[in-house]
């Protein structure tokens, strides 16, 4: 069943019952949301012997991006109908080069989608609609989502955000407990307009198959969960998801605040549990792509299994303009961490997916450090920066040795005033290096700027 017609037709229904009363017009919004976005990257093993770049893997593209937010208000009376909408547009302004091409200068792709020939596209556009129903203080929407939740969350790491297809029911009826339930079926990545279905980290073709076969993948994500906000101080979470022929996942977390002298101690505490499901628990339906990455060793029958447990504490000590975080994370298990991923850029809720590497191999154990100073303190408001440090070790490969560590700074500023109030600035500088994976550098220069239309 595809969400997004089901959507329209339920709302069309809905107002027709209903006369479009004001509710829906007048607590209607629109807003352009603006995104210029630079991204380079510097793959240091794609070099020659002396250090000049041989651009193998180099990146350098540039594009406009154009996001139309609506909002719609909901009918009067006890069951109140909506429907938003959104529109996406991407302009190429500089990508250069031909993905695959010998001899190229740069290889397209980060930003934008590839023609037939390995060229970036010109532009690329999306769009999507969302039907809402609402009830008390129940509300369903179907349709195109961008979910935010421990077990799924939306990419927008790029030109363009990343959309679902599917519907969900969120509900605070009871005092302090947001209960969150749904269904997803398919996604568009955040550089293609494609809708596509859903799979992990290590999905593969079927044995034997040409490479022009699809990967193995799934219509069926469904997830359901709450937060309950026990004091002012502590709220408590637990979610479970499963990805249909893929992997089933149990989350719980904790997050709490104590004030500690003059500034306050947040802990935020995180731990997955996650196993097989159906086709993935069979050496057959491995053997049709349902595969997860991680590390097996020869012969082991359980090759390509989920089978993943991780945890992490992450600690943050804030006091006037500064933020000071330590943070540990253990993946354990033969598989390396499952979430919804079609390679084309996805969001793990972890406290390690930072700017380039995502720290989840199975075995790796990752310690983190980061500061942030808000130089609203010394009379510059809107200008904040941070700095992050990352090292990870006991990657289990065959050789046991495998680590890696990243470093990434950035530095965002937002006018406060003046004609151009909102207009944001921020620059996004990172560093990973290790023998588990590529050396990069990278960088992103994005300028935002929010519209807001009625």
């Amino acid at each position: 069943m595809k969400m997004q017609p089901l959507a329209l037709a339920i709302t069309l229904v809905g107002l027709g019952n209903q006369a479009i009363a004001a509710g829906f017009i007048e607590d209607s919004k629109a807003t352009l949301n603006l995104r210029n976005f630079y991204f380079n990257s510097d793959n240091r093993e794609s070099r020659d012997n002396v250090g000049n770049a041989a651009y193998t893997n180099q990146a350098r593209e540039w594009g406009q991006g154009l996001q139309l937010n609506y909002v719609s208000g909901f009918t009067q009376g006890t069951i109140g109908v909506g429907l938003d909408a959104i529109g996406l547009v991407g302009l190429n302004l500089d990508s250069g080069g031909r993905a695959g091409k010998a001899g190229i200068d740069r290889t397209p792709g980060a930003l934008f989608p590839l023609d037939s020939d390995g060229r970036a596209e010109d532009s690329y556009g999306k769009a999507g609609v969302t039907g809402k129903v609402r009830l008390s203080k129940t509300e369903l929407r179907l349709g195109t989502l961008q979910p935010k939740l421990p077990v799924i969350n939306f990419n927008d790491g790029r030109l363009l955000p990343q959309t679902f297809n599917g519907g969900q029911v969120t509900s605070t009826e009871i005092d302090g407990l947001t209960l969150t339930a749904g269904q997803l079926e398919s996604t568009k990545t955040r550089s293609s307009t494609d809708d596509i279905g859903l799979r992990i980290g290590g999905a593969t073709r079927p044995n034997g198959t040409p490479a022009s076969t699809a990967l193995a993948d799934s219509n069926k994500f469904i997830f359901a969960g709450g937060d309950y906000k026990i004091s002012k101080d502590l709220t408590a979470q637990y979610y479970y998801a499963s990805l249909e022929d893929f992997y089933q996942q149990h989350f719980v977390g904790l997050i709490h605040t104590l004030a500690i002298g003059p500034g306050a101690l947040k802990t935020d505490l995180r731990y997955f549990n996650s196993s097989s499901d159906g086709k993935n628990g069979s050496a057959a339906g491995r053997a049709e792509g349902y595969k997860s990455s991680g590390y097996w060793r020869a012969g082991d029958s359980h090759a390509g299994e989920v089978d993943n447990n991780t945890w992490s504490a992450l600690f943050t000590y804030s006091l006037g303009a500064h933020a000071l975080s330590a943070g540990y994370q253990q993946v354990s298990g033969d598989s390396a961490f499952p979430f919804v991923n079609q390679g084309d850029g996805a969001t793990a809720y972890l406290i390690t997916d930072r700017q380039i590497g995502k720290f989840l191999s199975s075995g790796e154990r990752t310690w983190l450090a980061e500061y942030g100073y808000d130089f609203a303190s010394v009379g510059v408001p809107g200008l904040k920066t941070t700095i992050t440090y990352l090292s990870g070790d006991n990657i289990e490969t065959a050789s046991n040795d495998r680590k890696e560590w990243e470093r990434d700074l950035r530095i965002d500023y937002v006018l406060q005033s003046g004609a151009l109030k909102g207009l944001g600035f921020s620059w996004r500088n990172a560093s990973l290096r290790g023998n588990a994976s590529s050396d990069l550098d990278e960088n992103r220069l994005i300028v935002s700027y929010s519209l807001p239309l009625f």
